[in-house]
């Protein structure tokens, strides 16, 4: 497989201004204390809802805690068809650092 596209936070921010699908594949405890805004949390029980459910060429930003986990995460969604598909660098604890959170569950 070709090396997995990934974006730094800065262009994380413009994405998700630009409306891409963010998900989030922290643990359950995690996304709720504080998530990317609007991010949908995605795991092994959902994630094949999300598959059959989003569009494969939505741009669709995947991080996890520290941009390692979502590495494979993206890889998934790539051999699921998906075209746009991209890690976010230094996962959410990064975001924290230079972005607006959002927390307990979207409405």
């Amino acid at each position: 497989m070709d090396t997995i596209p990934e974006v730094d936070i800065a262009t994380a921010k413009t994405l998700l201004a630009e409306g891409a699908i963010f998900m989030d594949v922290r643990d359950p405890a995690s996304y709720s204390a504080a998530h990317v805004p609007g991010a949908r949390h995605v795991n092994d029980h959902n994630v094949m809802q999300f598959v059959n459910e989003t569009d494969p060429d939505a741009k669709v930003v995947i991080y996890c805690y520290h941009g390692h986990s979502s590495l494979g995460g993206a890889a998934f969604l790539m051999e699921q068809g998906f075209s746009d598909v991209a890690s976010m660098t230094g996962g959410f604890e990064a975001w924290r650092l230079e972005a607006e959170i959002e927390t307990g569950e979207p409405s």
